[in-house]
């Protein structure tokens, strides 16, 4: 990760990736469901909601769809009920892959994503077969500008656990994932601009790939998240700078 931040590369291939399939609603909506479901559905006594219905209102949509995708995970409107799966898996040059879900069928779930590994030269693992090689984080990222002593003194203060600053200025901050919500919302409530906040999936140790192979990789990768069930997809591939070219 040194030198400029290809994580934050990686979301804004993401985010332009689920922009052009129309499915940052779909992905607001399931998780403000599920924000409220763990925990309850005043925004102001839970920090996951308030954050995902800032996000969710930040990307225009209505306050309405907010209103009811809550109600929705406090039962308060009856509704399609998500719960959340992960399937796991090596895709091409032995990447090793994590599908993270959100879904209300889990059958038609794991069928399509079965047949995404299959038809992109993958497969399906056991529980567990590549789930060690990640570790879970808090990831933030702040762009470019903002106060570096600022930053540290509110996320260290809220929990966080690493601060990076890259060569192009952007920050990252990293944290246990129990931690992750409270340092994201102690940022907002500095006035520090969040670009993108997430728990995610690093891999340990990555994989060096050449053009041709991430390519390969990326079809896979595209096709998992082409699904309307897959909220995530992570992997332990290093890209070269090339495959985000496109983005």
């Amino acid at each position: 990760m040194a030198g400029h931040s290809k994580w934050a590369n990686i979301k804004h291939r993401k985010a332009a990736q689920d922009a052009k399939r129309g499915k940052i609603f779909t992905k607001h909506i399931r998780e403000i469901t599920v924000a409220a479901r763990e925990g309850g559905g005043d925004p102001d006594a839970n920090p996951r909601l308030r954050i995902a219905v800032d996000k969710a209102l930040g990307a225009n949509m209505t306050r309405d769809t907010v209103e009811r995708a809550i109600k929705r995970g406090t039962g308060d409107l009856e509704g399609v009920s998500y719960e959340d799966i992960r399937y796991e898996g090596y895709g091409p040059c032995g990447i090793a892959v994590l599908v993270e879900c959100s879904t209300d069928n889990k059958n038609r779930t794991v069928a399509e994503v079965r047949h995404a590994f299959s038809k992109y030269n993958g497969n399906m693992g056991t529980e567990g077969s590549v789930a060690y090689m990640f570790e879970k984080l808090g990831v933030i990222l702040l762009s470019a500008g903002a106060d570096e002593e600022a930053v540290m003194d509110v996320a260290l203060e809220a929990g966080a656990e690493d601060i990076v600053t890259h060569e192009d200025g952007s920050i990252e901050i990293t944290s246990p994932p129990e931690n992750h919500t409270a340092v994201e919302s102690a940022l907002m409530d500095a006035s520090i601009d969040v670009e993108s906040a997430e728990v995610v999936q690093r891999a340990a140790n990555e994989i060096s790939l050449n053009d041709e192979d991430a390519e390969k990789v990326m079809r896979l990768i595209d096709a998992l998240e082409d699904l309307d069930d897959v909220q995530d997809v992570f992997t332990n591939a290093d890209f070269p700078d090339s495959i985000f070219a496109e983005a």
